[in-house]
């Protein structure tokens, strides 16, 4: 049995190779992108633009569907959610899909000369779809583990059961670093953020109600009395009650 831990401190660079696509050449033509369409895809947008080259962005309607494609969380989850594969093939297939978005992330880190982010709503985009994958990631690959276990109730299964769920929170948290960074957003970008904390956070506690987030709201309490955003505090201050919640069920019951 082996334990399956990935938690995002050094991200994973792809390396510049001889099957770089052509600039503009994206399968758009094709219903759902998988890894190799990523791998390749990535490949181009992290090198295939000069430095002072406008990368593809929601805002620009001719490049806007590059972005769409790239974030679409439904390139996963047709072949993650299809109950009719084998959960070792899906489980395979989302551990590729996980490599990927680690590449992805250096697509739209770029900042100009007064700090801020030139590409946060696609950056956000990017950090977004891989808090998707992720909850589809760990719930798959514990899945696995309990069907080839002998003893899936273990004391020793559990263990890593558990573990795997609080890196998967672990990393969640990661994401609110980026509130650290906050004067580099856009006013479009803060209310993006924030709704990334409203929406995937909550499907987190809501597949983990009884999971440990000491961590999380302790790191929620920290960024809420930084933020100088009423978006972002609102759904940091949202996500405490939610975790107070869920904390006072467990207690009840």
């Amino acid at each position: 049995m082996t334990k399956i831990k990935f938690i995002l401190v050094a991200l994973v660079f792809l390396t510049l190779t001889n099957c770089k696509t052509e600039k503009n050449e994206y399968p758009l033509d094709k219903r759902y992108w998988d890894t190799t369409d990523y791998k390749d895809v990535i490949l181009n947008l992290r090198f295939g633009y000069e430095d002072d080259e406008k990368k593809p962005t929601f805002d620009n309607p001719e490049q806007r569907i590059i972005v769409e494609k790239l974030t679409d969380e439904q390139n996963f989850k047709v072949v993650l959610k299809d109950k009719e594969l084998g959960i070792k093939h899906r489980n395979a297939v989302a551990t590729e899909f996980f490599e990927r978005w680690k590449d992805m992330h250096q697509i739209y880190q770029a900042t100009d000369r007064k700090d801020m982010y030139v590409y946060d709503i696609e950056m956000l985009a990017v950090w977004q779809y891989g808090l998707s994958l992720q909850l589809d990631y760990f719930k798959l690959g514990n899945e696995e583990i309990l069907e080839s276990a002998d003893d899936p109730n273990s004391t020793r299964v559990k263990n890593v059961i558990n573990s795997n769920i609080r890196t998967l929170i672990d990393n969640y948290v990661i994401y609110l670093d980026e509130i650290n960074e906050e004067k580099a957003f856009s006013e479009k970008g803060k209310a993006k953020l924030a709704d990334g904390i409203d929406k995937y956070f909550t499907q987190l506690i809501e597949l983990y109600p009884d999971a440990n987030y000491s961590g999380m709201k302790k790191k929620a309490e920290l960024m809420l009395k930084k933020s100088e955003s009423d978006k972002i505090k609102t759904s940091l201050t949202k996500l405490i009650e939610l975790i107070d919640s869920k904390q006072k069920t467990e207690t009840e019951e």
